[in-house]
């Protein structure tokens, strides 16, 4: 996938950034936690990181699935589709509404992954809102499955940026060897073995490494 270093000034992010942290969300079966937000005539959807053990049960359930509703069939991680498949029918009636213009998807962590499924879903359903739709995945786990050789499929994720804090070890599974790769474009922040793979991941890193790229 397209890799790029930060640089210049990353307040967008940041401010993407807090307001998933910070947003109030609603649950949904399968532990599904989304939150809707208004900005004139821009919707940003905002989809939480694990927040219990239902969550972890399904980031670490990572046997592959097929995923065929959107015209194109891929192959993706069986824990997170479960939670998507929740989510669908919710994030469907909201993009309907008439007023949305623009529409940015912002996830981290369990969330990211989740934005993933929700922007390709958006860029199907809502030709119109192509060129005005991006997606965030911040600390991104990988959803799709095999090689994205398929340029028409490819072509979903063209504005979807999964943002890595360097050694962030989330953003590394499942690893390569079992098949999985990130979809969209990477956009890495941070400094190499400034913290641990764990220590990457955790919010108040995410948020220090963005305000230090500002």
């Amino acid at each position: 996938m397209p890799e790029t270093n930060s640089s210049g000034d990353n307040g967008y992010l940041l401010r993407y950034f807090e307001m998933c942290r910070n947003a109030e969300y609603s649950n949904a079966e399968n532990s599904a936690s989304y939150s809707f937000e208004k900005d004139g005539d821009t919707l940003y959807i905002l989809l939480e990181k694990s927040n219990g053990l239902t969550d972890w049960k399904n980031n670490l359930d990572f046997p592959t699935s097929e995923y065929k509703k959107l015209g194109r069939k891929w192959f993706c991680h069986r824990g997170f589709l479960r939670v998507w498949n929740t989510l669908e029918p919710i994030i469907a009636e909201k993009i309907s509404e008439s007023w949305i213009k623009k529409i940015t998807v912002i996830g981290y962590s369990h969330g990211a992954a989740l934005a993933v499924f929700a922007h390709e879903f958006i860029w199907y359903n809502r030709p119109d809102l192509r060129e005005n739709l991006t997606g965030y995945g911040f600390g991104c786990p990988r959803v799709y499955w095999g090689y994205l050789v398929n340029s028409q499929l490819r072509e979903r994720w063209k504005n979807f940026f999964v943002i890595r804090n360097k050694t962030d070890l989330v953003t590394h599974l499942p690893p390569l060897i079992f098949g999985y790769r990130h979809v969209g474009k990477m956009v890495r922040v941070g400094k190499y073995f400034r913290y641990s793979p764990i220590d990457a991941h955790r919010p108040e890193s995410y948020e220090k490494e963005l305000k230090y790229d500002k």
